[in-house]
């Protein structure tokens, strides 16, 4: 976190990017985590903790009454699902027993107090997320996908496992391409979930349906209680009394709902958002902290806000934290439990007190003390951008104690394109970035068009023009800054991962504007991407660009790898080989193109990385390679001694 401001000696004028800086790669992978989702079980909390140290092991943590924080999951085991790919929703715990998803054979374990781990589904090619348990027939509901026949499309379905019996499970709902939710309500007589179908994605459209649970775990009596083709729903959860809650997106926001009567009933109508996009299993933005009071996040204009909701009156009352993105939103009698972070805090465990609204950090992903003159503060900004539309980023300047820039120095500019392309990014203090900031590099984080966070008109703004609204917003976004004078024109580069690495690539192919870019495992061929990829994301092309095949020509039309001619400039690409989202091939064929073209590029690819990149060693030497490359073609003079990369085509 960021420390006091400490008075400093008369700062050392020092052209931009050559800064010398306490926040270094070495510093951030060593004390920094990943923190996912967060559960209560009786008076304990438990999350996920993804450590770079151990291999990107996701390890099961648990916080006692009294203060204590464990691991509960012994290496080499990591609770880690890969339904979707993207997994999440990977443990839950039941009277003190732990179930959890093992990421190397995607088997669920069963974790008794004081012992080992062991295996209740059979060593073949079926995954689980998102399980929910029911005492009262001491079974678990758990979406499962089905990998068995590789010949096929995968199978997704909600079974019923037995804790103890070692199948594969009974399939107790199914015929949907995917589910999620499967919630139990509090007597156990019925089960929620959530369904969808190709060619959309759970933001787009999904139903809520209920059945009524029999005494051997099937499922009777379905009902459908909402969505439809425009509906995109989120959370369905049962209040302690028995009533239904989800939150839908039926009047253009994600707001909150409940089933009464046999109708649908709005809790709090109002322009912000209550729900996220489901990349992942087991997200929460609400909990029950009775059966009338409902502990709530929500966001309005890319910052999130905690709240309390009183359901009989409908009266929000926002509770007052310092943190501007919360999420996994878990509630108890007094207490509320979150993920959040703000501009100068890291992602964190926070726990309130509901009483007093005193807050406790339970945990930092980052325990890294940096003088907060070395911090740069972000400011959200809105820019023009095409067609009268207006963007949303969020600015970071150049941040340093010690170093002052050159008189009429303007300084380079990094924009930052986040994943998805379905996402957002938010001000939570990454020390990533300041890694930057601290060098003497500006930094623009965009939400462009198609962003969540900004209502659903907003995000279909992409629809059909994905390489198309994205592009325009980061490529006016850095025109905005070099209007106002805060970043040099000639010195302008973009990245991304993912999705954002498409919006890269796209970027320095169709427009005339970046110096530079790096691509970390990005898009670089579209209809590729549609043939290769997992089957969760194997139509989410028909929304963002159009039906495939039918529109196989806007494919190649929006492809980068397909106009490497209108690449002028460096790019360094970096990529997991074991990526099933985004394959290496993507990568190596743009690699390829622009060597052949004699334009300066580099290439790291990481062995045993995935869609993301976990380890410890890895991370730190992509950022540092990512910098040096930057110093290399942009021509400035690095204050610490960094590890070379091989840049071909680049004159020495």
């Amino acid at each position: 976190m960021a420390g006091k401001k400490k008075e400093s000696a008369k700062r050392k004028q020092a052209p931009f990017g050559t800064w010398h800086s306490p926040i270094t790669s070495d510093l951030i992978v060593a004390q920094t985590i990943g923190l996912g989702r967060v559960a209560l079980h009786g008076d304990d909390v438990y999350w996920i903790e993804t450590r770079p140290q151990e291999g990107g092991r996701y390890v099961i943590v648990r916080r006692s009454p009294d203060g204590q924080i464990s691991d509960v999951l012994p290496p080499p085991f990591s609770a880690r699902s890969r339904v979707h790919e993207y997994g999440g929703g990977a443990f839950l715990v039941a009277g003190g027993t732990i179930f959890f998803s093992n990421f190397a054979d995607q088997r669920l374990y069963k974790l008794d107090p004081g012992s080992e781990p062991r295996p209740i589904t059979p060593e073949v090619d079926l995954r689980y997320a998102d399980g929910v348990y029911d005492a009262g027939r001491s079974l678990i509901y758990s979406v499962r996908e089905d990998h068995t026949n590789p010949d096929e499309e995968a199978v997704n379905t909600i079974v019923a496992l037995g804790v103890d019996e070692g199948d594969g499970g009974r399939v107790i709902v199914s015929g949907s391409d995917f589910y999620a939710a499967p919630r139990l309500s509090p007597d156990g007589s019925r089960l929620a979930w959530l369904s969808w179908d190709h060619p959309n994605m759970p933001w787009d459209s999904t139903e809520l349906w209920v059945g009524d649970i029999q005494p051997d775990g099937s499922i009777d009596g379905l009902e459908k209680v909402a969505g439809g083709p425009e509906e995109s729903l989120f959370q369905p959860a049962w209040s302690p009394d028995g009533v239904l809650h989800f939150v839908s997106e039926r009047t253009g926001w994600w707001n909150l709902y409940r089933r009464q009567d046999g109708d649908v009933v709005p809790l709090a109508e109002m322009e912000a958002e209550f729900g996220q996009p489901q990349w992942v299993f087991g997200m929460s933005t609400y909990a029950f902290e009775s059966p009338t009071r409902i502990i709530c996040a929500f966001a309005s204009q890319g910052n999130w806000q905690l709240a309390s909701l009183d359901t009989p009156s409908g009266r929000l009352q926002p509770i007052e934290t310092p943190y501007t993105a919360i999420a996994y939103v878990q509630a108890a009698p007094g207490r509320a439990y979150f993920q959040g972070g703000a501009p100068t805090e890291p992602a964190s465990i926070v726990q309130v007190d509901l009483t007093t609204g005193g807050s406790e950090v339970l945990r930092r992903s980052s325990e890294l003390v940096v003088d907060a003159g070395y911090v740069s503060v972000p400011e959200p900004i809105e820019f023009p951008s095409e067609d009268g539309r207006t963007a949303h980023a969020f600015y970071y300047p150049p941040t340093n104690r010690d170093h002052a820039p050159l008189p009429g120095e303007r300084p380079p500019l990094l924009v930052v394109s986040h994943g998805g392309p379905t996402g957002s990014t938010t001000s939570t203090l990454k020390w990533s970035t300041q890694y930057w900031t601290s060098r003497g590099i500006a930094v623009l984080d965009v939400n462009y068009g198609g962003s969540t966070g900004y209502g659903r008109a907003y995000r279909l703004l992409l629809d059909g023009r994905w390489g198309i609204v994205d592009v325009d917003d980061c490529a006016n976004g850095a025109l905005y800054l070099v209007d106002q004078g805060k970043a040099d024109p000639q010195r302008l580069i973009i990245r991304g991962g993912s999705a954002g690495g498409y919006t890269t690539l796209s970027a320095l192919a169709f427009r005339d504007v970046f110096k530079a870019g790096a691509s970390y495992y990005g898009v670089s061929d579209l209809e590729a991407l549609m043939l290769e990829t997992h089957k969760f994301e194997s139509r989410y092309g028909d929304r963002l660009i159009g039906p495939y095949p039918e529109q196989r020509d806007v494919y190649l039309e929006r492809s980068p790898i397909h106009h490497t001619d209108g690449l002028s400039c460096p790019v360094i690409f970096f990529q997991g080989l074991e990526d099933k989202i985004v394959t290496p091939n993507q990568a190596e064929a743009m690699v390829d193109a622009l060597r052949s073209r004699g334009l300066p590029v580099a290439y790291l690819p990481f062995e045993g990385e995935q869609h993301g990149f976990r380890r410890a060693e890895n991370m730190k030497r992509s950022l540092e390679a990512e910098f040096y490359f930057y110093s290399r073609v942009l021509g400035f003079e690095p204050a610490d001694d960094t590890e070379p990369v091989q840049i071909d085509n680049l004159d020495p």
